[in-house]
């Protein structure tokens, strides 16, 4: 159930509207799921979400439905109303959801995204004659702005009308509501229009309504252009309380003082500015990307994540240089040269050694594309190719000896990852321990290392004693895990302590078994891992039958059971097919997961783009071990997985080679 704030105010708000016309969806092959709690987060808890509706109602697997998830559902504030476009999500058939759905509920309407996208349901509005709203309707305002494009991302936007222009510069006229007039000034300054006597009005109220916190407010990035267009000296005290936020906008307007406010950013540690300073050293001093990009690494050492960002940089303009020399190019042709470039500056001399590493890791699994696209790339012979990828495997394991990921990255490009741990290097094995030895580790970074460590029985009381002076000021902090690899760093550290029978699992055991915080309830049962007994196997198994929220539940009991019983978990797993209690979904999930159970795949939900879940799923349909009924799980996960219906979106990518393979294994199972 939908928690609602402010009912009587809600009654004929767009919330309840579309709800009511929501309830009233379905037949012909079509099931609408309910409206969204908080744990319908993505789109893998709708699917999930549908799977579970489906066997409770006894819905053929094969039905369509649409929803839409807690992300979408911030399209509504909270008074009801519609503020942006509500993206419904679905599976099934895209046609049949599209006539399950129709046009929408009264003075709404329904748009599809195409077969590969989400539909949109947005509000009916009126314009007048030059295609203009109601400056009252928030909707129409709304829709108006998206119309004529208010992002500096997506490309030189269209001329304005007339009309349009007046229309926006009427916006912004005195007094000044800087909440409403952001993609107003975005709009004009994207086309250099925003007036002298604009810039200085948006600027003063903006400086005295957002004092001391300059980047909250959304339309800053026009007033800071236009600044620096008309090179008005504000520009630099507005620059310098914005930070690292203003450094893109820095580099379209390079100028030795630009320079100068880049380096700084980059040295004191701003790495998303490295970038910005790239492109601007090499605007103003130094043509030669190879040469501004040796200068500036010389400068920041070797910060990974930095170097990282320097290669990115140098790639992008290494790409771009020869797209401008081969405009026949297309997109496919530029990504494949972006891939080989990588490739090649790892044996590159004329980089530094630590643009070398990063590019040795960038390339890790680009060489496989880069062989297949070579005939692709316009000026370079296929055996210039050929040559650069084999240089690059040679050279590749000395260059990554003893490195490792950026920790402080997106979660999912350490999931991406996650495969290549699936056994552990003694280099591996010394990183991870140094990085967990390392005070500056974030939470993410020891929930990734220790997780691997402890699940290949590497981690052991050095590590432990390496973290305990920090458990309870940073690890007993909320860190959701729902959609990794890995488990809440306190859960894998209790569970290390009680393995090792330690002094300090009394204390942890202890701070789990408190009523507070609230957020760790539904992990406390996940650290019965640890020096597994009988009575904690009961106790997670009473859990895992009474139909509460699983977040590892099945799986911790599996391997606590394998553990207890000295057999695979493969074979627990197994045995509970077709057991009461026990949802499909979540058991088809678990017997995925723990096919290696020196690295099981803690993610919440059979992930359709992860390598490593491909890879499990067809082991389990190949193991001759396991029954029929098993194996069949297997095989419609990978059925389901995105290697044949979007390859394009499994990270890391496929070569054609691998898909063909992939069809291969599938077609000889049919």
């Amino acid at each position: 159930m939908v928690v609602l704030v402010g009912l009587t105010a809600q009654r004929h708000s767009g919330l309840s509207r579309i709800t009511a016309w929501w309830r009233g969806l379905g037949g012909d092959g079509f099931v609408a799921l309910p409206p969204p709690t908080r744990s319908r987060y993505t789109q893998s808890d709708g699917h999930e979400d549908a799977a579970e509706l489906f066997a409770a109602r006894g819905i053929a697997g094969g039905a369509s439905f649409a929803y839409w998830h807690w992300q979408s559902h911030a399209a509504f504030d909270r008074s009801g109303a519609l503020t942006g476009p509500l993206y419904l999500h679905w599976g099934g058939d895209h046609a049949t959801v599209a006539a399950g759905l129709g046009e929408g509920p009264p003075g709404y309407r329904i748009v599809s995204g195409g077969p590969q996208g989400a539909f949109q349901l947005d509000r009916v509005t009126k314009r007048d004659a030059d295609g203009l709203p109601d400056p009252r309707d928030e909707a129409g305002v709304r829709q108006f702005l998206d119309r004529i494009g208010t992002s500096r991302h997506h490309g030189s936007p269209a001329p304005l009308t007339g009309p349009a222009e007046r229309w926006l510069h009427d916006r912004l006229a005195s007094p000044v509501e800087l909440p409403r007039v952001a993609g107003f000034a975005a709009a004009l300054e994207l086309r250099k229009a925003l007036t002298p006597d604009e810039t200085s009005r948006l600027l003063a109220a903006w400086q005295a309504e957002y004092a001391g916190r300059l980047s909250a407010w959304p339309g800053w990035w026009p007033v800071l252009n236009a600044l620096l267009r008309k090179e008005r000296e504000e520009a630099w005290d507005v620059a310098a309380a914005l930070g690292p936020a203003a450094a893109e906008i820095l580099a379209e307007h390079p100028s030795p003082q630009a320079l100068a406010t880049l380096r700084a950013m980059a040295l004191a540690g701003h790495d998303s500015a490295v970038p910005a300073w790239f492109h601007t050293y090499r605007t103003l001093d130094e043509p030669d990307p190879y040469q501004t990009a040796r200068t500036l690494s010389d400068q920041l050492t070797d910060r990974e994540p930095a170097q990282a960002a320097l290669l990115g940089a140098l790639r992008t303009a290494v790409t771009r240089d020869w797209r401008t020399a081969h405009p026949e190019a297309d997109r496919g042709a530029a990504q494949a040269f972006s891939a080989l470039t990588a490739v090649r500056f790892a044996t590159d001399d004329r980089l530094p050694h630590p643009l070398r590493v990063a590019a040795a890791r960038a390339a890790y699994d680009q060489v496989g594309p880069v062989r297949e696209e070579a005939a692709r790339l316009t000026g370079i012979g296929e055996a210039e190719v050929f040559a650069a990828a084999d240089r690059y495997e040679t050279a590749r394991d000395g260059l990554l000896a003893g490195t490792g990921p950026d920790l402080t990255g997106r979660e999912g490009g350490l999931c991406d990852i996650w495969h290549r741990y699936r056994t552990l290097s003694p280099a591996d094995i010394r990183w991870l321990r140094d990085r967990l030895a390392d005070p500056a580790t974030g939470v993410q970074g020891i929930a990734f290392c220790l997780e691997l460590l402890h699940a290949h029985g590497e981690a052991g009381e050095t590590e432990l004693l390496a973290l305990l002076p920090r458990w309870k000021k940073e690890l007993t902090k909320q860190y959701r895990t729902t959609y990794t690899e890995w488990r809440h760093p306190l859960v894998t550290l209790t569970c290390l302590a009680q393995d090792l029978a330690h002094p300090a699992a009394h204390d942890l055991l202890a701070w789990w078994a408190r009523p507070k915080p609230l957020w760790k309830a539904p992990l406390r049962l996940l650290t019965h891992l640890g020096a597994p007994d009988e009575t904690r196997a009961a106790e997670l198994w009473e859990f895992t039958v009474s139909g509460g929220h699983d977040t590892g539940h099945l799986m911790t009991w599996v391997l606590l059971r394998a553990r207890l019983d000295g057999t695979h978990p493969l074979h627990v797993a197994e045995r509970l097919i077709g057991k009461p209690g026990i949802r499909e979904y979540v058991l088809h999930r678990v017997l995925i997961g723990v096919t290696d159970p020196a690295q099981p795949l803690w993610h919440y939900a059979l992930d359709p783009r992860s390598r490593g879940w491909w890879q499990r799923a067809r082991e389990v349909a190949d193991d001759p071990r396991l029954s029929a009924g098993a194996r069949a799980i297997g095989l419609a996960a990978a059925r389901g997985h995105h290697v044949l219906r979007h390859p394009d979106q499994v990270r890391p990518a496929l070569t054609e080679g691998e898909r063909s393979e992939a069809r291969a294994w599938l077609d000889a199972r049919a």
